[in-house]
């Protein structure tokens, strides 16, 4: 689906000093194009009424969807009007970003309704209408994404605080399920271009990085593991 072109920014506020760092959003996007874009790979991967490990990738489908709404819902809860009300350029943007949610929120919700019957079933029938709303969900990933990196991201730079980006950090974690930290922690770093050894030294203290190379590593192995249907050690 095309989108209306992207309008140029304005002066200010890409003028003025920086005000945070957001290249946590950048970071983040990366997880969604990577966790969506293997997810269909994984469903295929499913044999004919394994319902064992249909539950293993319906998990995961539920643990990123449940990431990219609470993604959307805090940028529509505290961006959008920042953004419009700092850097009244920036208004077309937004206006363009608030369609793409719209969209997006379909396709997310589609996968939401299409997932019981398929773990349940584990079977083609089952799993047309799951593959059906990731493809649209990839669709709107494609066409998002890069649009928010260059028009919205470097906006934001200049105009949020850190005490802004707290509060999306908290909102993130708190849309985690329970049980499935270490899952999307997993899925974050696997994402990154390094494999996440840089993220891990710019967002956890010393603590943290060791509980994940002693615990999180070897249990988020094991559900990836699971997730492709390979023996679980």
């Amino acid at each position: 689906m095309s989108s209306t072109p992207a309008a140029p920014l304005g002066e200010p506020p890409l003028t003025g000093p920086k005000t945070c760092d957001a290249s946590g959003m950048i970071e983040i996007h990366r997880m969604f194009k990577a966790t969506f874009g293997d997810a269909a790979g994984l469903v295929d991967g499913v044999r004919e009424g394994d319902a064992a490990h249909a539950g293993h990738v319906a998990a995961q489908l539920r643990l990123v969807s449940a990431a990219l709404h609470a993604h959307h819902e805090g940028e529509d809860a505290r961006l959008w009007d920042a953004l419009e009300s700092r850097a009244p350029a920036c208004a077309l943007h937004v206006g363009r970003m608030k369609q793409q949610h719209a969209v997006m929120l379909g396709h997310l919700s589609a996968l939401d309704e299409a997932l019981p019957a398929w773990q349940r079933n584990a079977d083609a029938v089952s799993a047309g209408p799951v593959l059906s709303a990731l493809r649209g969900i990839n669709a709107a990933l494609t066409e998002r994404l890069p649009d928010e990196e260059q028009n919205i991201v470097p906006v934001m730079e200049h105009v949020l605080t850190p005490k802004d980006q707290d509060w999306f950090a908290r909102h993130g974690r708190a849309a985690t399920p329970k049980g499935q930290a270490w899952n999307m922690l997993g899925a974050i770093l696997r994402a990154q271009p390094d494999g996440g050894a840089a993220w891990m030294r710019k967002n956890l203290p010393f603590p943290a990085r060791l509980a994940w190379q002693w615990v999180g590593r070897p249990r988020y192995a094991r559900f990836r593991a699971a997730l492709e249907g390979r023996p679980v050690a």
